[in-house]
C-alpha cells in the first residue's frame, strides 16, 4: 500500500540527515546543490536509506523544483514509515 509523505527539504547542507517529523511534514536537510536533479536525487538517497527500502520504491510526486515535496513510498505503510523515520531522525527541536 503506498504511502505519501510531505518533505521539507533544505539544500546546500553541511551534511544529510533526517531531522525528524514536525507535524505530519518531514524535514531533511543534503548537501547537493539544488541544481539539476541534485537535490532530490540525494533526497531519495537519504529516505531509501532511512527507512531501508530500495530507492526504486520512492518518487517525488509533487515539489521537484521546490523545498516542499511530495513522496510516495511504495512498500510501506504511513504508520511504519513514521515508525521508521523517527528512530531515525536526528535530534531535532520541532518549531512550537
Amino acid at each position: 500500500m503506498p504511502t505519501t509523505l510531505r518533505v521539507h527539504l533544505t539544500p546546500r547542507s553541511a551534511r544529510d540527515e533526517v531531522l525528524g517529523l514536525e507535524g505530519d511534514v518531514l524535514r531533511a536537510r543534503v548537501t547537493a546543490l539544488p541544481v539539476e536533479g541534485r537535490a532530490n536525487e540525494a533526497l531519495l538517497r537519504l529516505l531509501a536509506e532511512a527507512l531501508g527500502v530500495p530507492k526504486t520504491s520512492l518518487r517525488i510526486v509533487r515539489g521537484q523544483r521546490g523545498r516542499k515535496k511530495l513522496v510516495v513510498v511504495e512498500e510501506l505503510d504511513a504508520a511504519e514509515v513514521r515508525r521508521r523515520l523517527e528512530l531515525r531522525a536526528s535530534s531535532f527541536e520541532p518549531r512550537v
